[in-house]
């Protein structure tokens, strides 16, 4: 059976926009980067194989390097999406290089009498798209979830195919027997169409996955300073103080507040206080081990938790934290505030979390009444 290119690639071009109305509409609603990409991928998918149905007419000679420039371009948006899986950015030079590069190959070999100008690069460009494609997509892990194993699987044999096209092609020309049978634009039309189409509900999923993601990012952060937020922190926290408690590993909670806030804020406004704060929540995560926690418990004022440490790393950390921030430069005319600390252990406290602030909040405040910037642990 001989397949007709013409009808497979109208067909082709009908499924593709399709894909790009429905994808279109869950962009509008979840905003998510990737299916941005992707819906821009079938623009490109869409807009080269429009130009190729030129092909054969008086047109040829812009329409197959256009259509060639423009499927590389689906494949580096392809890309660029997967990157941004993993909140990469794909180097913008690399994206247009590869259709610019593309168009250039087919204009240079006589796109007028040859439809297949061009046709190793492209067919190299391609691969390499779709190969950078499957790896990010292979490195990006959802937690819980296994949405992205389908996507790489399905970019990772077009992206082979096209390679072993690109070798074909070298071998035999496309004129060839073997390019003909199995590497032909029927077949390939073929392929994509099915790939299509059993990628749609994973990219459903992982859209929707994105959404929910950033939903719960918010809703645990802290909008000025990227900290977990306070009923975050309630619970993150509880639940390691208890399973440290268990492994009966002693636990230490640090409060923590700006000194003469309210005059840094009366003096030079709201937004030098907001300076000061993202300065102290910066030198925070710039002091403390990766399974610490850091909050901004409420205004001025911050809670650290710090699993498996004692009140000596408590107040060496306390410190550190202190001269981060006062080693920060500060914008003109502001000098940053000094901190007083207030320290509890989970062996003070009993191991409840409630009582742990409690008595870091005694502890700081008479911190504050000793002079201030300065750091005071609770005791029984």
């Amino acid at each position: 059976m001989v397949l007709d290119p013409i009808s497979l690639k109208v067909a082709l071009g009908i499924v593709t926009l399709t894909l790009c109305l429905l994808f279109f509409g869950s962009y509008r609603h979840t905003k998510s980067a990737y299916s941005g990409w992707w819906c821009l991928a079938l623009v490109f998918l869409l807009a080269g194989n429009a130009a190729y149905l030129l092909t054969g007419t008086s047109q040829q000679v812009w329409a197959d390097p256009l259509g060639n420039a423009m499927l590389v371009g689906g494949a580096m948006s392809i890309w660029s999406g997967s990157r941004s899986l993993r909140l990469l950015r794909a180097p913008l030079w690399i994206v247009i290089a590869g259709p610019v590069v593309t168009a250039v190959a087919s204009a240079l070999e006589n796109p007028a009498s040859d439809a297949w100008s061009g046709g190793f690069v492209y067919l190299v460009m391609m691969g390499v798209g779709l190969g950078l494609s499957t790896r990010e997509l292979w490195l990006f892990r959802p937690r819980d979830s296994k949405v992205n194993r389908p996507l790489a699987l399905a970019a990772g044999f077009l992206g082979a195919y096209y390679l072993c096209r690109s070798f074909v092609y070298l071998a035999e020309g496309p004129d060839g027997p073997e390019f003909n049978t199995f590497f032909s634009p029927a077949t390939t039309c073929v392929i994509t169409i099915v790939l299509l189409v059993t990628v749609s509900y994973s990219m459903t999923a992982l859209s929707n996955e994105q959404l929910i993601n950033a939903l719960n990012e918010r809703a645990t952060r802290d909008g000025l300073t990227g900290l977990y937020n306070r009923t975050a922190f309630m619970e993150r926290a509880a639940q390691e103080i208890h399973r440290h408690d268990a492994l009966d590993s002693v636990s230490t909670l640090i409060l923590a507040d700006l000194d003469n806030f309210k005059d840094l804020n009366d003096s030079h406004g709201h937004a030098a206080g907001d300076i000061a704060i993202q300065a102290f929540a910066a030198a925070c995560q710039a002091s403390v081990r990766r399974t610490d926690i850091v909050c901004r418990y409420g205004g001025e004022e911050f809670t650290i938790l710090l699993p498996g440490a004692d009140a000596d790393s408590a107040t060496k950390i306390a410190s550190e934290i202190s001269r981060r921030l006062a080693s920060t430069k500060a914008p003109d005319g502001i000098t940053f505030p000094t901190v007083s600390y207030g320290i509890a252990t989970s062996a003070v406290a009993d191991s409840e979390l409630a009582d742990m602030i409690a008595a870091a909040d005694e502890a700081l405040y008479k911190a504050k009444s000793l002079g201030r910037n300065r750091v005071v642990r609770a005791v029984r």
